[in-house]
């Protein structure tokens, strides 16, 4: 079974936490976190650029000189794209950039980044996180005693509004639930910070 240390939000030690080794300790797959990372950064793009091609733009209805006999290159229309004002030659069009892939390599892929952070001694998981309102300055001094650096991912069972609110403004601190973690920003933080009935969510959802 994989173990990891259980700190409270003093920044002490006070456990350890058995986790599942078919979740938290895998051999992690690269490829399958590379496809997950690809599939997540595409779905980013709203994929709405457009251009206008020489059908599109006005202007360009009658013929600029004849064919032959002025010395110029034959042109049909002004608006040929190398014309000022002309259309745009082979430009971006709305398109969707949306990477499927199957659900057996998502799960491999969340497995893969979990246990990575395990293994890289990059996962601490706090037994409970008890705020009496929200405000920044708690959530920062946790994180201060659990020197956690600073790009930290906060993994949450359920949503709390208060551990939310607080964190949102804290550089580099992103807070998320268990139903929302992804790949991309598990491999993306410095340190994973999990709440401990999250970390058992975690695994009931992935064994």
């Amino acid at each position: 079974m994989a173990q990891v240390q259980v700190y409270n939000q003093e920044g002490r030690k006070t456990s350890k936490l058995e986790l599942a080794d078919s979740v938290f300790g895998i051999e992690p797959n690269e490829y399958a976190m590379h496809l997950a990372v690809v599939s997540y950064l595409a779905a980013q793009r709203q994929g709405t650029q457009s251009t206008l091609t020489r059908s599109e733009v006005s202007g360009g209805g009658a013929k600029p000189w004849r064919q032959k006999g002025t010395g110029r290159a034959r042109q049909g229309s002004t608006r040929s794209p190398q014309w000022t004002h002309g259309g745009i030659a082979l430009g971006p069009k709305p398109r969707k950039y949306k990477v499927n892939i199957n659900k057996k390599v998502k799960r491999l892929a969340m497995k893969s980044a979990l246990s990575s952070k395990v293994a890289q001694s990059e996962m601490i998981v706090i037994n409970k996180v008890e705020l009496e309102e929200i405000k920044t300055k708690a959530v920062s001094e946790i994180l201060s005693k659990l020197k956690t650096g600073k790009k930290v991912l906060i993994v949450l069972a359920e949503n709390d509004e208060k551990i939310y609110k607080s964190a949102r403004n804290i550089q580099g601190v992103k807070v998320v639930t268990v139903n929302t973690l992804c790949v991309y920003d598990i491999l993306n933080c410095s340190n994973f910070v999990v709440l401990k009935d999250a970390a058992k969510k975690i695994e009931e959802v992935y064994a």
